[in-house]
């Protein structure tokens, strides 16, 4: 008698079906999550805590864009780049008119985009925000943004999201510690490590509102995280994460390596960060907000497939298509 493995039964389950594209599809989805260089969510642990990264960080070179060979070298060491002063004057002003104007919509409230803080009704995040608002349009495809981001992956990008990360005055809750492509590897199928984000300042980010905590070097490592993606997953983790979150004992072996970083200073700063670095935030005890806009940038070739870890996809407003526009429901 022969004894049929668990990848076994996975491809003789991938060819049950009649129609042929449908068999060769789940065939190729399969193999792909066999290959899969990145596994998370797992039912236990690995024999080590983390994986090497597979993809190179910058991909560009220094005299294809604004970026200095320096602050390249700098990206590829720490996984993340902080230019103070990047927008200021009537420019952000206008931003930060743009944001107001945008948390005070009460037609955003109780929509699927606008996520609250856990608690109370204050607005944590608003997603897609480049579909929301010209204005955060015209800054996402701004070839000052595009073009550092374009030297970074060594292509051309599309948005896979927008947000705004409002962390209100007393309010605010923290976000605990995670790599962004974790969770786009796992629940909205992004492939490999060939995304960045840059999130400009709205406000003065110190270190009494919550600033964005990093662990330098952890981009070059994948840490694969326990337990099985809930349906409708986003609906929790967005208020507050419990799966996806790396275990305490490979965070403690890598601050213990690389220490943490918080990049502060006044509105107007951009901080560009690779999509695996780890990181978080504690809460806002301060009476001042902390406001950020972040976009991400996903290499057009790198474009989302089926989720590697999670039996549906996220909606659209948080992993937007390369060529497919979004608009909100209702």
């Amino acid at each position: 008698m022969t004894v049929q493995t668990s990848s076994n039964r996975k491809l003789k389950q991938a060819t049950d079906y009649v129609d042929a594209d449908t068999m060769t599809a789940q065939v190729e989805n399969t193999l792909d999550r066999m290959r899969d260089p990145y596994p998370t969510r797992l039912a236990g642990p690995l024999d080590s805590l983390w994986l090497e990264r597979q993809e190179d960080v910058v991909r560009g070179r220094a005299e294809q864009g604004p970026l200095s060979q320096a602050q390249l070298d700098e990206f590829e060491r720490k996984g993340f780049l902080f230019e103070p002063n990047f927008i200021s004057g009537e420019e952000l002003d206008e931003l930060r008119r743009e944001l107001s104007e945008l948390l005070n919509r009460d037609d955003f409230r109780g929509r699927d985009f606008s996520i609250t803080e856990p608690d109370s009704q204050e607005i944590r995040s608003l997603f897609a925000v480049h579909y929301l608002s010209e204005r955060f349009d015209a800054l996402a495809s701004d070839e000052r943004l595009v073009g550092r981001v374009r030297q970074i992956l060594g292509g051309d990008a599309y948005v896979h999201q927008s947000r705004i990360n409002y962390k209100p005055g007393f309010e605010g809750k923290g976000f605990s510690w995670h790599s962004d492509f974790e969770t786009w590897h796992a629940e909205d199928g992004m492939p490999a490590m060939h995304a960045v984000s840059a999130s400009i300042v709205l406000t003065d980010n110190h270190e009494f509102n919550g600033p964005l905590m990093l662990i330098p070097g952890s981009h070059k490592v994948f840490v694969p995280c326990l337990g099985e993606t809930p349906d409708d997953h986003h609906r929790q983790s967005l208020k507050r994460q419990e799966f996806g979150v790396p275990g305490r004992e490979a965070l403690r072996e890598l601050v213990a390596r690389h220490g943490i970083e918080a990049p502060k200073g006044a509105a107007g700063g951009l901080l560009l960060f690779d999509c695996n670095v780890l990181h978080g935030s504690n809460a806002n005890m301060s009476p001042d907000p902390r406001s950020n806009v972040f976009f991400v940038y996903n290499r057009r070739d790198n474009a989302c497939v089926e989720p590697f870890a999670a039996r549906h996809r996220r909606p659209s407003f948080l992993a937007h298509s390369p060529d497919k526009p979004w608009a909100p429901e209702g």
